[in-house]
Protein backbone atom coordinates (compact mmCIF):
# COMPACT_ATOMS: atom_id res chain seq x y z
CA UNK A 1 0.00 0.00 0.00
CA UNK A 2 1.29 3.53 -0.81
CA UNK A 3 2.29 5.57 2.21
CA UNK A 4 3.61 8.94 1.10
CA UNK A 5 2.44 12.22 -0.43
CA UNK A 6 3.94 13.31 -3.77
CA UNK A 7 4.08 16.88 -5.08
CA UNK A 8 5.07 17.96 -8.59
CA UNK A 9 7.31 21.01 -8.91
CA UNK A 10 7.79 23.25 -11.97
CA UNK A 11 9.35 26.32 -10.33
CA UNK A 12 6.16 28.40 -10.39
CA UNK A 13 4.66 30.13 -7.31
CA UNK A 14 1.74 27.73 -7.61
CA UNK A 15 3.96 24.68 -7.30
CA UNK A 16 5.68 26.27 -4.29
CA UNK A 17 2.27 26.68 -2.65
CA UNK A 18 1.48 23.07 -3.57
CA UNK A 19 4.68 21.93 -1.87
CA UNK A 20 3.71 23.75 1.34
CA UNK A 21 0.22 22.24 1.26
CA UNK A 22 1.64 18.78 0.55
CA UNK A 23 4.06 19.07 3.49
CA UNK A 24 1.20 19.85 5.88
CA UNK A 25 -0.86 17.02 4.41
CA UNK A 26 2.02 14.60 4.88
CA UNK A 27 2.26 15.67 8.52
CA UNK A 28 -1.47 15.14 8.98
CA UNK A 29 -1.14 11.64 7.56
CA UNK A 30 2.12 10.85 9.33
CA UNK A 31 3.83 9.85 6.07
CA UNK A 32 6.91 11.05 4.11
CA UNK A 33 6.81 13.72 1.40
CA UNK A 34 8.29 13.16 -2.06
CA UNK A 35 9.18 16.08 -4.35
CA UNK A 36 9.32 15.36 -8.09
CA UNK A 37 10.02 17.19 -11.34
CA UNK A 38 9.67 15.76 -14.85
CA UNK A 39 12.49 16.51 -17.30
CA UNK A 40 10.18 17.29 -20.21
CA UNK A 41 8.00 19.83 -18.40
CA UNK A 42 6.78 22.47 -20.90
CA UNK A 43 9.09 25.51 -20.98
CA UNK A 44 7.66 28.58 -19.24
CA UNK A 45 8.92 31.70 -17.49
CA UNK A 46 9.66 29.46 -14.50
CA UNK A 47 11.77 26.98 -16.48
CA UNK A 48 14.79 28.44 -18.28
CA UNK A 49 15.14 27.93 -22.02
CA UNK A 50 18.42 26.04 -22.22
CA UNK A 51 19.97 22.77 -23.25
CA UNK A 52 19.03 19.48 -21.60
CA UNK A 53 22.03 19.48 -19.26
CA UNK A 54 21.29 22.99 -18.01
CA UNK A 55 17.62 22.15 -17.51
CA UNK A 56 18.52 19.04 -15.53
CA UNK A 57 20.85 21.07 -13.31
CA UNK A 58 18.10 23.64 -12.82
CA UNK A 59 15.63 20.90 -11.87
CA UNK A 60 18.04 19.34 -9.39
CA UNK A 61 18.65 22.74 -7.80
CA UNK A 62 14.88 23.39 -7.62
CA UNK A 63 14.27 20.07 -5.89
CA UNK A 64 17.16 20.55 -3.47
CA UNK A 65 16.20 24.15 -2.59
CA UNK A 66 12.54 23.24 -2.04
CA UNK A 67 13.50 20.27 0.13
CA UNK A 68 15.79 22.46 2.25
CA UNK A 69 13.14 25.15 2.67
CA UNK A 70 10.48 22.66 3.70
CA UNK A 71 12.86 20.83 6.03
CA UNK A 72 13.51 24.08 7.88
CA UNK A 73 9.78 24.62 8.35
CA UNK A 74 8.94 21.01 9.11
CA UNK A 75 12.05 19.44 10.69
CA UNK A 76 10.27 16.21 11.70
CA UNK A 77 9.00 15.54 8.16
CA UNK A 78 10.84 12.94 6.07
CA UNK A 79 11.44 14.50 2.63
CA UNK A 80 12.92 12.98 -0.51
CA UNK A 81 13.34 14.32 -4.05
CA UNK A 82 13.34 12.67 -7.46
CA UNK A 83 13.78 13.93 -11.02
CA UNK A 84 11.56 12.00 -13.42
CA UNK A 85 12.23 11.18 -17.07
CA UNK A 86 9.62 11.57 -19.80
CA UNK A 87 6.54 13.64 -20.44
CA UNK A 88 5.15 15.13 -17.22
CA UNK A 89 1.60 13.73 -17.32
CA UNK A 90 2.80 10.19 -17.95
CA UNK A 91 5.65 10.42 -15.44
CA UNK A 92 3.44 11.99 -12.77
CA UNK A 93 0.69 9.40 -13.24
CA UNK A 94 3.22 6.60 -12.74
CA UNK A 95 4.55 8.37 -9.67
CA UNK A 96 1.01 8.94 -8.36
CA UNK A 97 0.26 5.22 -8.52
CA UNK A 98 2.77 4.73 -5.70
CA UNK A 99 1.45 7.57 -3.53
CA UNK A 100 -1.47 8.25 -1.19
CA UNK A 101 -2.18 11.32 -3.29
CA UNK A 102 -0.52 13.65 -5.80
CA UNK A 103 -0.41 17.43 -5.26
CA UNK A 104 0.03 19.96 -8.10
CA UNK A 105 -0.05 23.72 -8.42
CA UNK A 106 -2.95 25.40 -10.20
CA UNK A 107 -3.75 28.84 -11.58
CA UNK A 108 -7.32 28.00 -12.52
CA UNK A 109 -8.36 30.59 -15.10
CA UNK A 110 -6.23 33.41 -13.70
CA UNK A 111 -3.21 33.18 -15.99
CA UNK A 112 -1.35 31.41 -18.74
CA UNK A 113 1.14 29.50 -16.61
CA UNK A 114 0.48 26.59 -14.31
CA UNK A 115 -2.00 23.80 -14.84
CA UNK A 116 -4.70 24.95 -17.23
CA UNK A 117 -7.22 22.88 -19.18
CA UNK A 118 -5.37 20.57 -21.58
CA UNK A 119 -1.99 21.07 -19.90
CA UNK A 120 0.00 18.99 -17.44
CA UNK A 121 -2.42 19.08 -14.52
CA UNK A 122 -5.52 18.16 -16.48
CA UNK A 123 -3.71 15.45 -18.43
CA UNK A 124 -2.41 13.99 -15.17
CA UNK A 125 -5.85 13.96 -13.55
CA UNK A 126 -7.31 11.83 -16.33
CA UNK A 127 -4.21 9.61 -16.50
CA UNK A 128 -4.31 8.42 -12.88
CA UNK A 129 -6.91 6.89 -10.59
CA UNK A 130 -5.17 8.21 -7.48
CA UNK A 131 -6.53 11.39 -5.81
CA UNK A 132 -5.00 14.59 -7.21
CA UNK A 133 -5.06 17.86 -5.25
CA UNK A 134 -4.73 21.18 -7.11
CA UNK A 135 -3.46 24.11 -5.03
CA UNK A 136 -3.62 27.78 -5.97
CA UNK A 137 -0.69 30.11 -5.29
CA UNK A 138 -1.37 32.59 -2.47
CA UNK A 139 1.42 35.05 -3.11
CA UNK A 140 2.04 35.12 0.63
CA UNK A 141 5.13 33.76 2.40
CA UNK A 142 4.61 30.74 4.59
CA UNK A 143 4.70 31.17 8.35
CA UNK A 144 4.16 27.55 9.31
CA UNK A 145 5.72 25.64 12.17
CA UNK A 146 6.42 21.93 12.40
CA UNK A 147 2.98 21.28 13.87
CA UNK A 148 0.15 20.07 11.68
CA UNK A 149 -2.59 22.70 11.28
CA UNK A 150 -5.04 22.58 14.15
CA UNK A 151 -6.54 26.04 14.32
CA UNK A 152 -9.84 27.29 12.93
CA UNK A 153 -10.53 26.41 9.33
CA UNK A 154 -13.30 26.36 6.81
CA UNK A 155 -13.48 22.60 6.99
CA UNK A 156 -13.95 20.29 4.02
CA UNK A 157 -16.62 20.64 1.33
CA UNK A 158 -17.60 17.68 -0.84
CA UNK A 159 -19.75 17.75 -3.96
CA UNK A 160 -22.18 14.82 -3.97
CA UNK A 161 -24.21 13.38 -6.84
CA UNK A 162 -27.25 11.59 -5.41
CA UNK A 163 -27.78 9.76 -8.72
CA UNK A 164 -24.60 7.67 -8.69
CA UNK A 165 -22.39 5.70 -6.34
CA UNK A 166 -19.49 7.72 -4.98
CA UNK A 167 -18.07 5.60 -2.16
CA UNK A 168 -14.41 6.44 -2.86
CA UNK A 169 -15.24 10.14 -3.03
CA UNK A 170 -17.08 10.15 0.29
CA UNK A 171 -14.48 7.97 2.01
CA UNK A 172 -11.75 10.42 0.99
CA UNK A 173 -13.79 13.49 1.99
CA UNK A 174 -14.80 12.14 5.41
CA UNK A 175 -11.23 10.98 6.09
CA UNK A 176 -9.84 14.41 5.22
CA UNK A 177 -12.48 16.10 7.40
CA UNK A 178 -11.59 13.82 10.33
CA UNK A 179 -7.93 14.82 9.97
CA UNK A 180 -8.83 18.52 9.96
CA UNK A 181 -11.03 18.83 13.03
CA UNK A 182 -14.11 16.95 11.88
CA UNK A 183 -16.16 19.47 9.86
CA UNK A 184 -17.68 18.48 6.52
CA UNK A 185 -20.23 20.21 4.30
CA UNK A 186 -21.88 17.91 1.76
CA UNK A 187 -23.42 19.78 -1.18
CA UNK A 188 -25.77 18.72 -3.95
CA UNK A 189 -27.11 21.42 -6.26
CA UNK A 190 -30.13 20.67 -8.40
CA UNK A 191 -32.76 22.30 -10.62
CA UNK A 192 -36.32 21.68 -11.73
CA UNK A 193 -36.48 20.45 -15.35
CA UNK A 194 -37.71 23.31 -17.59
CA UNK A 195 -41.16 21.83 -18.14
CA UNK A 196 -43.10 23.72 -15.46
CA UNK A 197 -44.10 27.17 -16.71
CA UNK A 198 -46.61 28.38 -14.12
CA UNK A 199 -44.94 30.12 -11.17
CA UNK A 200 -47.20 28.59 -8.52
CA UNK A 201 -46.80 25.12 -10.01
CA UNK A 202 -43.03 25.61 -10.09
CA UNK A 203 -42.98 26.60 -6.44
CA UNK A 204 -45.07 23.57 -5.48
CA UNK A 205 -42.82 21.26 -7.49
CA UNK A 206 -39.72 22.69 -5.86
CA UNK A 207 -41.16 22.17 -2.37
CA UNK A 208 -42.07 18.57 -3.14
CA UNK A 209 -38.76 17.73 -4.79
CA UNK A 210 -36.70 19.51 -2.12
CA UNK A 211 -37.85 17.04 0.52
CA UNK A 212 -37.02 14.05 -1.67
CA UNK A 213 -33.60 15.43 -2.64
CA UNK A 214 -32.72 16.15 1.00
CA UNK A 215 -33.81 12.65 2.04
CA UNK A 216 -31.73 10.99 -0.67
CA UNK A 217 -28.68 13.03 0.31
CA UNK A 218 -29.15 11.98 3.94
CA UNK A 219 -29.44 8.32 2.94
CA UNK A 220 -26.24 8.45 0.88
CA UNK A 221 -24.28 10.04 3.74
CA UNK A 222 -25.59 7.81 6.53
CA UNK A 223 -23.00 4.97 6.22
CA UNK A 224 -20.18 7.52 6.28
CA UNK A 225 -21.61 9.32 9.31
CA UNK A 226 -21.54 5.95 11.08
CA UNK A 227 -18.00 5.16 9.90
CA UNK A 228 -16.69 8.61 10.93
CA UNK A 229 -18.70 9.52 14.06
CA UNK A 230 -16.29 12.35 14.95
CA UNK A 231 -17.12 14.27 11.77
CA UNK A 232 -19.74 16.99 12.08
CA UNK A 233 -21.73 16.95 8.84
CA UNK A 234 -23.80 19.74 7.37
CA UNK A 235 -26.03 18.70 4.46
CA UNK A 236 -26.82 21.26 1.79
CA UNK A 237 -29.10 20.69 -1.21
CA UNK A 238 -29.72 24.19 -2.63
CA UNK A 239 -31.74 24.78 -5.77
CA UNK A 240 -29.54 25.94 -8.63
CA UNK A 241 -26.89 24.74 -11.04
CA UNK A 242 -24.59 22.17 -9.38
CA UNK A 243 -21.41 23.93 -10.52
CA UNK A 244 -22.49 27.36 -9.30
CA UNK A 245 -23.82 26.07 -6.00
CA UNK A 246 -20.73 24.02 -5.20
CA UNK A 247 -18.31 26.85 -6.02
CA UNK A 248 -20.44 29.16 -3.87
CA UNK A 249 -20.55 26.74 -0.93
CA UNK A 250 -16.80 26.10 -1.22
CA UNK A 251 -15.81 29.71 -0.50
CA UNK A 252 -13.34 29.71 2.37
CA UNK A 253 -13.09 25.93 2.62
CA UNK A 254 -9.81 24.34 3.66
CA UNK A 255 -10.31 21.64 1.02
CA UNK A 256 -12.92 20.99 -1.66
CA UNK A 257 -13.46 17.39 -2.80
CA UNK A 258 -15.01 16.54 -6.17
CA UNK A 259 -15.18 13.35 -8.20
CA UNK A 260 -14.64 12.17 -11.72
CA UNK A 261 -15.79 8.94 -13.30
CA UNK A 262 -13.06 6.47 -14.23
CA UNK A 263 -15.22 5.11 -17.04
CA UNK A 264 -13.94 6.05 -20.47
CA UNK A 265 -15.82 7.08 -23.59
CA UNK A 266 -14.58 6.54 -27.16
CA UNK A 267 -13.23 10.10 -26.98
CA UNK A 268 -11.23 9.43 -23.81
CA UNK A 269 -11.64 10.15 -20.12
CA UNK A 270 -13.77 13.07 -18.91
CA UNK A 271 -13.81 14.87 -15.59
CA UNK A 272 -17.38 16.17 -15.81
CA UNK A 273 -18.70 19.72 -16.03
CA UNK A 274 -19.05 20.27 -12.28
CA UNK A 275 -15.51 19.14 -11.49
CA UNK A 276 -14.22 21.18 -14.43
CA UNK A 277 -15.92 24.32 -13.06
CA UNK A 278 -14.68 23.79 -9.51
CA UNK A 279 -11.07 23.25 -10.65
CA UNK A 280 -11.05 26.49 -12.61
CA UNK A 281 -13.14 28.77 -10.38
CA UNK A 282 -12.57 27.67 -6.79
CA UNK A 283 -9.78 29.44 -4.89
CA UNK A 284 -9.48 26.70 -2.24
CA UNK A 285 -7.38 23.54 -2.78
CA UNK A 286 -9.40 21.05 -4.82
CA UNK A 287 -9.07 17.27 -4.54
CA UNK A 288 -10.22 15.28 -7.57
CA UNK A 289 -11.08 11.68 -6.66
CA UNK A 290 -11.66 9.05 -9.36
CA UNK A 291 -14.57 6.68 -8.71
CA UNK A 292 -16.78 4.20 -10.56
Amino acid sequence: MPHHVTVGLDGSPESAAAAEWAAREALLRGVPLRLVHADEWPTSAAIPVAGPDAQRRWADELLAATAQQLQRGYPSLEISARRLSGRPAAALSIEAAEADLLVLGSRGLSGVMGFLLGSVGMETIVATERPVVLVRGTGQPSARTDAAPGGPSGGVVVGVDIHQSCDLLLDFAFDEAARRGGRLRAVYGWSIPPVVRDASALEAAERAMSQDVARRLTDILMPWRQKFPSVEVVERSPIGGPSHQLVREAAGAELVVVGRSIRRSPLGAHIGSVTHAVIHHCSSPVAVVAHD
